[in-house]
C-alpha cells in the first residue's frame, strides 16, 4: 500500500491553495491513533511518496502523473492519492484504466465535472475527458452531485452514467451502499474518487466550490468504511481540500479521517 502526494491544480487559479493540502492532511493523519474499528495507524511505517509537478507545465505534469500512477498500480495492491484539485484524477484514472481489465469507479462529488474538454484536463471536465479517452461510462457511479450545467446533463444522458442523487440516498443509504458494493465486487478492481465538496459545507467548509445540501461527514465515512472492506479495493483520491479556506482545520481533519479509514 502506498500514499502519494500530488499537489497539482488546474482551474485557472480557482483552486489555488489546494496544492497545500497533501502536507496538511498528512500532518493531521499523525494525530489519528487508530481507525474506528481499532486498527492502529503507525504513521512512521506508512509508505509515503510524492509525484513532483510543475504548475507552469501542465502537459508535463499530467504525463508524469500518468506514468507514475501506472507504475504505482502495477507494484501496489492499493494506492491512495492526495490532491490537489480534481484535475489529478484524469491522469491517475487513465492509468488505472490501462492496468485494470475491468475497472470500476465510484465518485463522490457535488458536481459532474463533465464540461467540454479544453487543452489540458481541469477540475471541471476531467470526467468527460476520461470517458472520451476510453473509460467505460457504464462502470462509473457518481454520488451526491447536486449542481449541473445544461451541457453536463446532456453528456450524462448520452453516456448513461449512473448518478445517485440526494433524494435516492435519503430513501435508504444502506440499500444504496449495498447496490454500489455489489457493482464494485463484479469488477477486477475499483477506485474511489472523493471531492470534498460532496460533503455539506457545514462539515467541510475548506473548499472553493461550496454546494449546500451535501452528505454529512458521517454518511461519507459510512460509505468508505463499508467499501474499504472489499478485497478488490485498489485505492482512491481525496481532492479539492483548500487549507486557506478552512475553518479551525475542520476540512483537513476530515480528509485525514477519510484517509485513515481507507488505508
Amino acid at each position: 500500500m502506498q500514499i502519494i502526494k500530488v499537489g497539482m491544480i488546474n482551474a485557472m487559479n480557482k483552486t489555488r491553495g489546494c496544492e497545500k493540502a497533501p502536507d496538511k492532511i498528512l500532518a493531521s493523519l499523525k494525530e489519528i491513533g487508530s481507525t474506528e474499528l481499532g486498527k492502529i495507524i503507525d504513521f512512521g511505517k506508512l509508505n509515503i511518496e510524492e509525484i513532483h509537478v510543475n504548475l507552469n507545465n501542465l502537459e508535463e505534469s499530467n504525463y508524469l502523473i500518468f506514468e507514475n500512477s501506472k507504475e504505482i498500480f502495477e507494484k501496489n495492491s492499493k494506492a491512495f492519492f492526495i490532491g490537489g484539485d480534481h484535475s489529478i484524477s484524469f491522469p491517475i484514472l487513465n492509468a488505472f484504466n490501462k492496468i485494470e481489465k475491468n475497472p470500476f469507479l465510484i465518485i463522490f462529488d457535488a458536481h459532474a465535472d463533465c464540461m467540454k474538454p479544453g487543452k489540458e484536463p481541469t477540475h471541471e471536465e476531467w470526467l468527460s475527458r476520461l470517458i472520451k479517452e476510453g473509460f467505460d461510462s457504464s462502470r462509473i457511479i457518481l454520488i451526491s452531485a447536486r449542481n449541473f450545467w445544461e451541457e453536463e446533463l446532456e453528456f450524462l444522458k448520452k453516456t448513461k452514467l449512473v448518478v445517485i442523487k440526494r433524494e435516492v440516498l435519503e430513501e435508504s443509504i444502506h440499500e444504496v451502499c449495498d447496490l454500489i458494493m455489489e457493482r464494485a465486487r463484479n469488477s477486477s478492481g475499483f477506485y474511489i474518487s472523493i471531492d470534498i465538496d460532496s460533503v455539506d459545507p457545514a462539515f467541510a467548509p475548506g473548499t472553493g466550490y461550496i454546494e449546500p445540501g451535501g452528505l454529512s461527514s458521517r454518511e461519507l465515512i459510512y460509505f468508505i468504511k463499508r467499501l474499504s472492506l472489499l478485497n478488490n479495493f485498489r485505492g482512491g483520491d481525496i481532492v479539492e481540500i483548500n487549507p486557506d479556506l478552512d475553518n479551525r482545520n475542520m476540512t483537513v481533519k476530515l480528509g485525514a479521517k477519510i484517509l485513515s479509514e481507507m488505508i
